[in-house]
């Protein structure tokens, strides 16, 4: 394996960061995190921001051009625009960018634009306040419009709307959000749920194919292949005669994971290699223990070499048992 690019033993190359910067969230998506879940990361096994800055540092020396900062939910962590202006400014960083509920991105995204943050997803299921509310656990839609718009006018492009589609909750939706981001000039992208946890797996329950979906959409508008830019595992197709492009991000009717360019760092500095395997290597221990900068891009490269080839999500759905919000998705 080269020691300026991450190729994992299927050849595939690795440039693509998932940091989760905490595994706390303000709503109680019902996919995601249980209602009455507390068993969270204490602050002191939270890696510090000087311990990510040399992780991350540590990943771009190693061929990484990308780092999506995610959570939970992101913006729940102080001072969250000082750390992303800290990974900015790594000299090998190509692009830097933000997954998020949007609660708190009214303030906050100026700050994050300023700091270097160049693009944001923003997770948005239901677009009837009362709908939200159930689907989050008590969220107010409100203020994700709010922190969208805020977005939007702080200059962020693409603004991209995540919409995991669920049969007999949000399915019905689907045409209007498609009209919302056209209107707004956000990119849309639909997810299938996934087995993670307790709460993934009884979202299977309401699990929607979503080739189901892009039939469907092909009866209602003219779509034509497109790409976007990310490095993530999303498929395009642009409606005609608009600017809106929609992704169909399918871990279960079309897995992506002979593309896959992507590992995930939770809070506490676990490295996972897969979201839907377990396979991981503890980088926290390490940092503390006093590890040296050539010794933590070692461990980087032997985690690499262990990187499955796919998820099984289908095969396995019991296996993953941790939930969505410990990695990030």
């Amino acid at each position: 394996m080269s020691t300026d690019t991450l190729i994992d033993s299927f050849q595939r190359c690795i440039e693509y960061v998932r940091l989760s910067v905490t595994d706390r969230c303000d709503l109680r998506c019902t996919y995601c995190i249980p209602k009455d879940y507390k068993d969270f990361h204490e602050p002191e096994h939270w890696l510090t921001f000087d311990e990510i800055e040399r992780v991350i540092r540590a990943f771009t020396e190693l061929g990484v051009r990308r780092v999506r900062l995610t959570g939970g939910e992101p913006l729940s962590r102080g001072k969250l625009a000082g750390l992303a202006a800290r990974l900015g400014r790594l000299p090998h960083l190509d692009d830097l960018s933000l997954s998020t509920n949007a609660t708190k991105l009214k303030k906050l995204a100026l700050p994050l634009k300023q700091a270097g943050v160049s693009r944001i997803n923003v997770s948005l299921d239901s677009l009837k306040p009362q709908r939200y509310a159930e689907i989050t656990g008590g969220g107010r839609l409100s203020n994700v419009i709010d922190g969208l718009l805020a977005a939007k006018a702080a200059g962020f492009q693409p603004i991209k709307i995540n919409m995991v589609v669920m049969k007999g909750i949000n399915a019905d939706e689907i045409a209007d959000m498609v009209a919302f981001c056209i209107q707004h000039d956000f990119t849309l992208r639909f997810i299938e749920t996934m087995p993670m946890g307790d709460t993934g797996r009884g979202a299977v329950d309401h699990y929607v194919n979503l080739q189901d979906v892009k039939r469907e959409l092909a009866q209602q508008y003219d779509l034509i292949p497109a790409v976007m830019p990310g490095g993530g595992p999303a498929r395009y197709l642009r409606v005609a005669g608009t600017d809106l492009r929609i992704g169909f991000i399918t871990p279960i009717s079309q897995h992506f994971c002979e593309t896959c360019n992507r590992v995930r760092v939770t809070v506490d500095g676990t490295l996972y290699t897969c979201l839907g395997q377990e396979n991981n290597v503890e980088l926290r221990p390490l940092l503390r223990a006093g590890i040296s900068d050539g010794e933590l891009k070692q461990a980087i490269i032997q985690a690499i070499a262990l990187k499955p080839e796919r998820h099984e999500f289908t095969t396995q759905p019991g296996k993953i048992v941790r939930f969505m919000s410990l990695t990030g998705g």
